[in-house]
């Protein structure tokens, strides 16, 4: 996986929009296909918003042990997540990317389930 070169993508919850930077691997050649995308994501013990997808992703998965809020993560390989907390955790996740401006974004989406859009930046 690289992490040095990066994607631009937008997430968008309600009239807020977030940068976020993608990772190029092959789980994000896969999602950037089905772009745009608007989905409604459940929330998970108060520090995780997901998104179970109907078809499978290729995965790279690895135990990351803490995860930052603003992390964005594949689980299995079906089910998108974004943690607005930070947490320990000792299951396995494929690195997706990250939200830049956390703080804002952990504001934005509240405990409950949120409305999310994502739409590629194109340079």
């Amino acid at each position: 996986m690289s992490t040095s070169q990066t994607i631009k993508l937008n997430i968008t919850i309600g009239d807020e929009e977030f940068s976020t930077r993608l990772y190029d691997n092959q789980t994000i050649r896969a999602l950037i296909e089905k772009l745009p995308l608007s989905i409604v994501m459940e929330d998970l013990h108060r520090n995780e918003k997901f998104y179970y997808f109907s078809e499978k992703l290729l995965t790279e998965s690895v135990i990351p042990g803490n995860i930052k809020a603003g992390d964005i993560m594949l689980y299995g390989d079906n089910c998108l997540v974004i943690f607005y907390e930070s947490i320990s955790s000792s299951f396995s996740y494929t690195r997706l990317g990250y939200i830049d401006d956390v703080e804002k974004f952990a504001q934005a989406v509240g405990d409950g389930d949120i409305h999310v859009s994502f739409d590629l930046v194109e340079d």
